[in-house]
């Protein structure tokens, strides 16, 4: 059966008449007879008594008529959700989350809902080589990802960037600078977690290092939890660590946060190449839309 066909059957029990429903629907009266005959058949059932001047359901009729009311009121809820869906207000935004997301993020989640109060976002946390996969095979929609300037297969929008901080012994002598330049750093042993967890970020620093001719800086123990790490640089051999700004960092006595002059972290949005998908352009304008806090803790933990 066909959507058109009920809905001529409801104009027809309507208007009570083939004639006045042909009218209702702007469509001539021998097309309305045709369809509603044409459904009558299929069902197997009469649906209208033809005997009188004014025409009435049977006993069929009625029992089906609300049924085939039923079934339009679905169809336009369903084109009305396509539309929504179509304009980016309603459906599901798959995203992959950066670990340790911090102020930021809250922010454009919160302008998103705003924006679009019945889009539904599902946020998913993995590894950045994950995060990435699930992209290129369209399981996510986008990911959040933290350094890369460039993903093979995948598109790179920025959105933000964030100061990094050197976390140092609060006596070390560089602890006196601010900010702090790479050839305050150079004799100090860097803690890092393993460069595969995250080859941006390893990157960044290394470039760094290279741009003030200073090689490669000089490796210390790796880095672990947070709070371990910290602990150990300000209980153990003098050593250090860069952060980037997250919220929540409780202050660690004898460690020293200290700006790294010139630089920053940039947050993206990997997608697909193409133009992106009206829910992807919401959470685009969300960022533009939401402020970035001003004081938050300068640090989150490194190489994720």
């Amino acid at each position: 059966m066909e959507l058109r066909q009920l809905a001529y059957a409801v104009a027809v029990a309507d208007e009570g008449g083939f004639g006045r429903a042909a009218d209702r629907l702007g469509i001539v009266q021998s097309a309305v007879s045709q369809q509603v005959m044409r459904l009558e058949r299929e069902l197997g059932v009469i649906l209208f008594d033809r005997s009188t001047r004014r025409v009435r359901p049977t006993a069929a009729g009625e029992r089906l008529l609300p049924e085939a009311r039923a079934v339009l009121a679905a169809a336009d809820r369903t084109r009305r959700v396509a539309a929504e869906i179509a304009a980016g207000a309603e459906g599901v935004l798959r995203l992959g989350a950066v670990h340790g997301p911090g102020d930021r993020l809250y922010d454009v989640l919160s302008a998103l809902s705003d924006l679009a109060p019945q889009l539904r976002v599902r946020l998913t946390r993995a590894a950045p080589p994950e995060r990435l996969a699930q992209v290129r095979s369209g399981t996510l929609d986008a990911a959040f990802v933290r350094g890369p300037a460039a993903v093979p297969g995948l598109e790179l929008l920025p959105l933000w960037s964030d100061p990094l901080y050197a976390a140092l012994p609060a006596g070390h002598p560089a602890a006196a600078l601010d900010p702090l330049r790479p050839a305050d750093l150079r004799d100090l042993p860097l803690r890092l977690a393993p460069r595969a967890r995250n080859p941006p970020f390893h990157d960044l620093i290394t470039a760094a290092w290279q741009a003030a001719d200073l090689g490669t800086p000089v490796t210390g123990p790796p880095f672990t939890t947070l709070r371990e790490t910290l602990t150990e640089i300000a209980d153990d051999a003098p050593s250090w660590t860069v952060l980037y700004r997250v919220s929540g960092l409780p202050p660690v006595p004898r460690i020293a946060y200290r700006p790294l002059a010139g630089l920053t972290v940039t947050t993206s949005l990997a997608v697909r190449s193409g133009p992106p998908p009206p829910a992807l352009r919401r959470l685009l304008e969300a960022v533009h839309r939401s402020s970035a806090p001003t004081k938050r803790s300068p640090a989150t933990r490194t190489g994720r």
